[in-house]
């Protein structure tokens, strides 16, 4: 068994198996994560990914990033400086973010790999559909808790995992660069861990807010 890429634990156990993959979850903050042995190389990632057509003026991929922007636009500050983590090839959220008078910094370690921004600080910082793909989500977790001024906040947007029978029929699962999966239960674990607020707005927008 491998040890949990989240919180390290070595309690792990087989959660589900399909013909392409093996899904393992963790007995600590019950992660459900791809066996390690099982996943792309970068080649095979950056493929994936450069077939991704997001679209600033979709107006569709809009009201669907909408749903983390406006939560998020409800609780920061006037001017506020944010980062959007793995922003992808056509960065949108952040000019909506800019839209209304913040201003944005941009990351993603294929399409805008400038570390310098990681080593600001920010007011607020955003990752949608990003924490699925991470390999090593204990670093990065870790660095966006880094990023984040004292009483700022993390925005994300991912599908969370509900229990075995939901998951043997999800479709989340069926890309192969989605290869951690995290519930309710794992956020309010991290949430707890590294004192922080947490909010669950619908079924896949999650807000975190560091400790002032």
């Amino acid at each position: 068994m491998h040890n949990c890429p989240l919180c390290q634990s070595p309690e792990t156990k087989r959660y589900f198996q399909d013909k392409r993959r093996e899904y393992l979850q963790c007995l600590q903050c019950e992660l459900v994560f791809v066996n390690p042995d099982q996943r792309l190389d970068e080649e095979q990632e950056k493929a994936h990914y450069d077939m991704h057509e997001n679209n600033p003026q979709d107006e569709g991929y809009r009201r669907f990033l909408s749903r983390v922007a406006d939560p998020i636009l409800e609780r920061i500050e006037p001017n506020s400086h944010g980062i959007d983590f793995g922003c992808g090839p056509g960065p949108t959220l952040s000019l909506m973010l800019e839209e209304q008078g913040h201003t944005m910094s941009l990351y993603d370690i294929y399409y805008h790999p400038d570390k310098s921004v990681l080593a600001e600080s920010y007011d607020f910082m955003t990752a949608t559909e990003v924490i699925e793909h991470l390999y090593t989500p204990n670093l990065v977790w870790q660095q966006w808790l880094n990023l984040v001024k004292p009483g700022g906040w993390i925005g994300l947007m991912t599908k969370m995992v509900i229990d075995v029978e939901a998951f043997a029929s999800w479709h989340y699962k069926n890309d192969l660069t989605h290869v951690v999966f995290f519930s309710r239960k794992t956020f309010q674990y991290l949430a707890e861990r590294d004192q922080l607020e947490l909010e669950f707005i619908g079924n896949d927008v999650i807000l975190l807010r560091k400790a002032q």
